[in-house]
Order: C-alpha cells, then sequence, then structure tokens
C-alpha cells in the first residue's frame, strides 16, 4: 500500500503526457462537449478516465503512487491556469476564442457546423433567452465555456459597434 512500483518521477511523467494527450483531444473536439453534457458527453469522459488509468499508474495500484499521479494532475491544472491568465495566446490555445454564430439577425452556418452544435440547440438557447427567430438576436456567441451567450436587438437605431457588451475585435472568430 505504501511502496510504489515506480519511482516518483515516473508517476509525475506519466501524469504529464496524459493530461496533456486529453487536453489536447477535449480541445480538438470542440466547445460543445466541454460545456454543454449530455448523457453521452458524460459517459464519454468517464471510460476516457477509466482508459487512461493505467498509462498513469503503470500498473502500480499503491495509495502514494494514487497520491502523487493526482497530485501531479491538480498541480498541473493550476499551472497551466495561471500561464493562461497571463498570456493570450497560451489562453486562446487552450480555451479557444469564443465564435460568433449569429450577427445582426443573419446565422453562420458554417461557424454552427465547426462548433457541432444543431439548430435544435441553438433554437433552445435563443428560446431561452426569450428569443422566437434569428431576426429577434443581435448577436449570439459560443463562448469558450460551451455556453451559448444571446443579446436581444433592440428598437434603437443600430450603434456603430454592434459587438456583445465587453467583446473586443480579436475576441470574436468570424466566418
Amino acid at each position: 500500500m505504501w511502496h510504489p512500483a515506480l519511482p516518483y518521477w515516473e508517476f509525475i511523467v506519466r501524469g504529464i503526457a496524459v493530461y496533456l494527450f486529453l487536453l489536447v483531444l477535449l480541445r480538438v473536439t470542440g466547445k460543445r462537449q466541454v460545456g454543454q453534457l449530455s448523457p453521452f458527453d458524460l459517459v464519454l469522459l468517464l471510460v476516457l478516465s477509466n482508459a487512461v488509468q493505467n498509462s498513469m499508474n503503470g500498473g502500480d495500484n499503491s495509495l502514494v503512487g494514487g497520491m502523487v499521479s493526482a497530485a501531479t494532475l491538480v498541480a498541473l491544472n493550476f499551472l497551466l491556469g495561471v500561464v493562461a491568465a497571463r498570456n493570450k495566446k497560451i489562453e486562446a490555445l487552450v480555451e479557444g476564442r469564443p465564435q460568433v454564430l449569429i450577427h445582426n439577425g443573419q446565422l453562420f452556418e458554417e461557424v454552427l457546423a465547426s462548433a457541432q452544435l444543431t439548430h435544435h440547440e441553438l433554437q433552445a438557447a435563443l428560446r431561452q433567452a426569450g428569443c422566437s427567430s434569428t431576426h429577434e438576436v443581435r448577436t449570439a456567441v459560443l463562448e469558450t465555456n460551451g455556453a451559448i451567450s444571446v443579446v436581444k436587438r433592440d428598437n434603437s437605431p443600430p450603434r456603430f459597434d454592434d459587438r456583445a457588451p465587453g467583446m473586443t475585435e480579436s475576441d470574436i472568430q468570424r466566418p
């Protein structure tokens, strides 16, 4: 129980390798998997964790090995969060950029397809914001956490800068 079968440094290297592999894998699959877990997505994450378990512990079942692996994952996650908070390029690489789905009532189908969102999911987000159609939307943005933010049109004349509040031009990916 207290005597690991592998040296401590190997648990750390294995943990870093698996963490980075899963980070890239989940980042490539898109924002929807992270922000809006369906039952299928949850099952996938659980099975993924089981699939990579042996690659992290190298067959070791000691208490110390598990603790070293867990501490490595938590420390790496914390470190990556600190680096991403201080460096916009790393943040964009890890978290991505918000993507405009609708702008002034115009739906960007190619962005919807690349984000792997269905029209049903978009319509649900619009209804939740009180919009019955895309024509009632000033801006709908797929955020980096997978949520869809919707800004309704108002009856006032359009502003020169018609972006969502708080967004800069570099924050927006347009088709």
